[in-house]
């Protein structure tokens, strides 16, 4: 390829970094995970195509996610490796290869920006957003191996008219401890609450990255946690969740079995 043939860089000398590293020097046995925390978009990309009202919904991020992360950083004294852009750009709980890697439509709403891309315009996504995010969270992992990693998600009460009536949901495949520990503690002290385990949906190696990647193949104690999103759409909410999940995973890393 000639030097002229090379599109330009994805993103500028303005645009953020797309890592954001919460609380590096964090005691915590706990590394935290929020990959669609943010909804920036490079600005060589423009708006995508979309309207700006579009880039408060869910298709966007994972609403709440971030402020839960951070406070459970907080918390559990916990480092935390967040995304900043919007998962419409990429999805960096995705394999680079899978078709929602960079939705052309997303819950409904076509995304002009992601039709047509040319595969250099796909790899060019990755090597700017996706692979920096994911070393990040892998040198994370190696320098200072955690007793669990646990991905910080919400996800929408209702998806393509389909109801999604649970409170929380945990999302795993081979570590068939720690979820279920999670689960056991909240119901102890919220019984109240609606728990999902596999749901809103369930894991798998053509949708997921978190799990099979940095789970699985580290052998560490983890979990994918799903906070429906009208829950910690809201401080109150956020502070209900965060005491409910610090409580829960402190249990389990005390428990140690």
């Amino acid at each position: 390829m000639n030097i002229s043939d090379q599109p330009p860089k994805l993103l500028g000398d303005a645009d953020p970094l797309p890592v954001e590293i919460v609380n590096p020097a964090g005691n915590g046995d706990v590394l935290l995970v929020c990959e669609h925390a943010g909804r920036d978009i490079p600005s060589s990309l423009g708006d995508l195509g979309i309207a700006a009202s579009e880039m408060d919904r869910h298709i966007a991020y994972d609403i709440g996610a971030r402020d839960l992360a951070l406070t459970l950083s907080e918390r559990l004294d916990a480092r935390l490796i967040a995304q900043r852009y919007s998962r419409l750009v990429i999805d960096c709980n995705r394999p680079t290869d899978a078709d929602d890697s960079i939705p052309p439509v997303s819950d409904g709403t076509e995304i002009p920006a992601n039709r047509n891309l040319e595969e250099r315009e796909r790899a060019q996504r990755a090597t700017e957003i996706f692979e920096p995010f994911d070393r990040a969270l892998a040198q994370a992992i190696r320098d200072r191996r955690p007793k669990a990693i646990f991905a910080i998600h919400s996800f929408n009460p209702v998806l393509r008219g389909v109801s999604r009536p649970w409170d929380i949901g945990f999302l795993y495949r081979k570590d068939e401890r720690t979820s279920p520990a999670l689960k056991q503690y909240l119901l102890a002290v919220a019984p109240d609450l609606s728990i999902g385990m596999q749901e809103p949906y369930a894991i798998s190696d053509q949708s997921d990255w978190f799990v099979p990647v940095h789970g699985e193949r580290n052998g560490i104690a983890h979990s994918l946690i799903e906070v429906r999103n009208d829950h910690i759409s809201h401080p109150e909410g956020v502070a209900r969740f965060a005491d409910l999940l610090a409580g829960a995973i402190g249990d389990f890393m005390k428990r140690g079995d």
